[in-house]
């Protein structure tokens, strides 16, 4: 068994584990393990973030990104890395939800270089990011070394692809159904 790592340099909204970046204040704790490179997890979050978006706005959860870098040895130039940093400077700039969406709907093919520095930071000046520090934090590379942090920290807990998915810590489906479910009975508690 392997010490944990001090956590790097991590973004404002982080767990106080360092390893995701939590939105909304609800009772019932949502995680997603994503990774801004990966289809499958755009899938998931153009067909969860309805749902999801509804139980923030009904705060009924906190919705936590755990943003991973699975996916750096097919992209030549560590996109899934860049982009999770960029979503770092992003929550710095209180638009780490907003941001994420915005990767996920500009996400490039995967097995390429991705999106360059400039265009991470463009995306996020198209969303509304005026604070000059966000592309600061992009060009400086403050957040490089957190991904491979969250990467870790979700290894050590089990997560061996993404989305991976859990409902006040237990793994649920990726779909918006039984994410639901699990947020109703989680509420409603035990019978």
């Amino acid at each position: 068994m392997t010490a944990n790592p001090a956590a790097p340099p991590v973004p404002r909204g982080a767990t106080p584990a360092g390893d995701g970046i939590v939105v909304g204040a609800g009772p019932v704790e949502v995680e997603a393990y994503i990774d801004f490179a990966c289809p499958f997890c755009k899938q998931f979050e153009l067909m969860a973030g309805p749902t999801l978006d509804r139980l923030l706005e009904e705060r009924l959860i906190g919705f936590v990104r755990h943003p991973m870098d699975f996916l750096d040895a097919v992209s030549t130039t560590g996109y899934s890395t860049r982009a999770a940093a960029a979503s770092g400077a992003a929550s710095d700039a209180g638009m780490f939800h907003e941001y994420a969406r915005t990767l996920f709907a500009n996400q490039p093919p995967e097995g390429g270089p991705g999106l360059t520095d400039g265009q991470l930071v463009e995306l996020g000046q198209e969303i509304g990011i005026t604070d000059k520090q966000f592309a600061e934090t992009i060009r400086k590379g403050t957040y490089l070394p957190w991904p491979p942090y969250v990467t870790q920290r979700a290894t050590e807990r089990g997560i061996a692809g993404t989305p991976s998915v859990f409902v006040s810590g237990v793994a649920v489906p990726a779909r918006p159904g039984p994410i639901l479910a699990a947020v109703q009975a989680a509420i409603e508690g035990p019978v």
